[in-house]
């Protein structure tokens, strides 16, 4: 027990990261655990219910669409979009944000206020809505969703990492790493770095769940990935239209949507109560 790393003995962190790595699972092996072809479709079999529900089949367990295509599969390979945006899109904007705001925290003078104001032009747009006006510019896919979100989202990491480069960057032992000659890089790299790491995981992980729900977003209004791709927006922008003959259908990837941001945001927090050494400090106080 007491081999665990600090951070596993937190409840929230398990609960967290149980969920997230439940869920990568899933999409990895999607093609294997999935009952069907997702884009299979059985125009005899519509509208079933769930299988423990009155008419619902074992063979489609979730139960089907207006298409007869298997609910379970589609929210299976679905988690594959979601789950792809989140780690791609998260880890492009952590990049962004996270060099440009040690850039300003160690520098100052001009070139933090040069950034500092380029992020406050970017996050005066609504991110949802910078977010759809960049995907009619750069048009539907996969990639063009991850790349609108890092465009969007690196001003999250850069103000928030930014504040604590500038507290660190003032620490006596920044300050004795200059004078015995350390070059910009090296300081950077190995003595501020490590000590804005755990905030930078913390922020990495919240990050996920908010592109999980941007791309919902997306594909809720056609904006995402292809119509023969399974996405959860995709899923209930389909469902609202018969939300009377098949609620289920509507219910099943909001349930996913919220299962995994969720995890995420557990995560996230857990992360942050057990690496932040002042709340750490602040709770044995």
């Amino acid at each position: 027990m007491s081999a665990r790393p600090q951070w596993l003995r937190s409840g929230r962190v398990v609960f967290g990261l149980a969920i997230v790595l439940l869920i990568a699972l899933i999409a990895l092996f999607a093609p294997w655990l999935a009952p069907h072809d997702p884009n299979e479709q059985s125009l005899l079999s519509t509208f079933l219910p769930p299988f423990w529900m009155k008419g619902g089949e074992m063979m489609f367990p979730l139960g089907t669409d207006s298409l007869g295509r298997c609910t379970l599969s589609r929210l299976i390979f679905g988690a594959r979009i979601a789950m792809t945006v989140a780690i791609v899109a998260s880890f492009g904007a952590m990049i962004i944000g996270a060099v440009l705001a040690h850039i300003a925290g160690y520098f100052g003078g001009w070139i933090d206020w040069l950034i500092g104001r380029t992020v406050d032009v970017w996050m005066s747009f609504p991110p949802v809505i910078l977010s759809l006006i960049l995907m009619v510019g750069l048009g539907t896919g996969l990639r063009n969703v991850i790349l609108a979100i890092v465009l969007v989202d690196w001003t999250r990491f850069c103000r928030v990492l930014r504040a604590e480069v500038l507290v660190v960057t003032r620490r006596d032992y920044v300050a004795a790493a200059r004078l015995i000659g350390f070059s910009h890089w090296r300081t950077i790299t190995r003595e501020i770095l490590p000590a804005t790491t755990p905030l930078l995981i913390t922020l990495i992980s919240l990050e996920m769940g908010i592109a999980v729900i941007v791309e919902a977003i997306l594909s809720f209004v056609g904006m995402s990935v292809g119509a023969t791709t399974p996405a959860w927006g995709q899923m209930i922008a389909d469902a609202r239209q018969y939300i009377y003959d098949s609620p289920w259908n509507l219910v099943f990837p909001i349930l996913m949507i919220f299962i995994t941001v969720l995890g995420f945001n557990v995560l996230g927090d857990g992360l942050r109560r057990t690496l932040d050494v002042r709340l750490t400090e602040t709770q044995r106080a």
